[in-house]
């Protein structure tokens, strides 16, 4: 053999050995990837799993539907036979063996949906002609909702013992914290609603005739914008009322700043200068509807039309990382800081349009440090900003 092929025949073998080294690496590496810990570790993480997926089912409430979709991980978290779920007047849901029992578990449940207190049922209560069926006692610990009992989460076995009674009350314990989140989300919900219903509601009716007048001085001198700014209000009161959601995109929010500002400028003239910036980037943010407009008809009514001369505002959207800060600035009157702060607090009878109203819905909905923030002074105008997350799980 020559030197060629000697030399060869080493790189050959210093290959053949680095493949095998990184072979022996890589089924190391996937050897790794596939342990998951101790067994207690994986229990944890079946645990916290099911838990998981039974949450975001529970959150829709007391519901047939999701107590339903619960019922599997719930009864997973418990490792007994069967489960049921009741309000005390039905069923709500029967996983696991046992179905023939799955009308029953109202009465197994009374006791303690009428004592608040748990209950352990035995054979006695709990007979069956069926020798291989499972269910034979019960755990009934009633679900509580601020003081209130709702339901029931029965745990179903062939027999009890302590375990599966300690079990089974912190399971239902768990299941009354979500069922109480969903109460809290509903009840927030609804105060979004009424808030909203309330800017709706005083939509100011001194906007309303100014503007119709200020469309009727056009009708005879210029029909044509008469009639653009007729469509204009018709246009602004729609989405002002419309029953479309509570929530929509800034692009549509400033298109209705857009239009109350077309109605305003045809009553005021030269007198009212507008700017708008707005970072292209942010106008697909959701934002709650009416949240901008009522602060521009803000700086309108009570900044520049109590001022002589020309007034300006300034509208601007900035993109700022994981949110999107509004801003709204008028070089009005200006105001007290402690009379803004009463509005805010809803300790004024001022006439402020909608600034209580805007700031009580962002903080129910993003949380307090997402409320209207207010820089003014007398003879120094007013500057109302807000910041919104640009992507926000309650609005999907």
């Amino acid at each position: 053999m020559n030197r060629g092929d000697v030399s060869s025949v080493v790189v050959l073998l210093v290959v053949g050995l680095v493949v095998a080294v990184a072979g022996a690496l890589a089924v190391r590496a996937i050897g790794r990837r596939r342990d998951f810990g101790t067994p207690t570790d994986k229990a944890t993480f079946a645990t916290l799993h099911r838990a998981s997926r039974a949450a975001s089912h529970l959150r829709e409430g007391l519901t047939p539907e999701g107590c339903s979709r619960a019922s599997r991980a719930l009864r997973g978290l418990l490792g007994t036979p069967a489960i049921a779920i009741t309000n005390g007047e039905q069923t709500l849901t029967w996983e696991g063996a046992g179905s023939p029992h799955a009308g029953e578990a109202v009465l197994h449940a009374r006791e303690a949906l009428a004592t608040g207190r748990v209950t352990v049922l035995g054979p006695d209560a709990i007979s069956c002609s069926d020798a291989s069926c499972p269910v034979h006692s019960a755990v009934v610990v009633p679900l509580i909702i601020e003081d209130r009992v709702v339901g029931c989460l029965i745990a179903y076995a062939s027999s009890t013992d302590a375990g599966l009674v300690r079990a089974t009350v912190e399971v239902a314990g768990w299941v009354s914290t979500q069922l109480e989140l969903a109460e809290l989300d509903r009840s927030r919900t609804r105060a979004v609603e009424a808030e909203l219903k309330a800017l709706r509601a005083q939509i100011s009716p001194h906007f309303v005739y100014n503007s119709l007048a200020a469309i009727a001085s056009f009708v005879r001198t210029d029909p044509e914008r008469a009639r653009e700014l007729l469509l204009e209000f018709a246009d602004f009161t729609r989405y002002s009322f419309r029953s479309a959601g509570d929530f929509t995109t800034l692009a549509d929010e400033l298109r209705n700043v857009e239009r109350y500002l077309v109605l305003e400028q045809a009553r005021f003239g030269t007198r009212l200068h507008v700017q708008l910036l707005v970072a292209p980037e942010v106008l697909s943010v959701n934002v709650p509807v009416l949240a901008v407009q009522p602060l521009v008809e803000n700086a309108v009514r009570h900044g520049l039309e109590r001022k002589d001369g020309v007034g300006h505002i300034v509208l601007s959207a900035e993109d700022q990382g994981a949110e999107a800060v509004i801003w709204v600035e008028d070089d009005g009157v200006g105001s007290e800081p402690d009379l803004i702060r009463q509005v805010l607090a809803g300790d004024s009878e001022t006439d402020s349009v909608g600034l209580g109203n805007v700031d009580a819905r962002l903080r129910q909905v993003y949380g307090d440090d997402h409320g209207l923030v207010v820089e003014t002074a007398p003879g120094a105008g007013t500057r109302v900003s807000f910041r919104v997350p640009k992507f926000h799980s309650d609005l999907a």
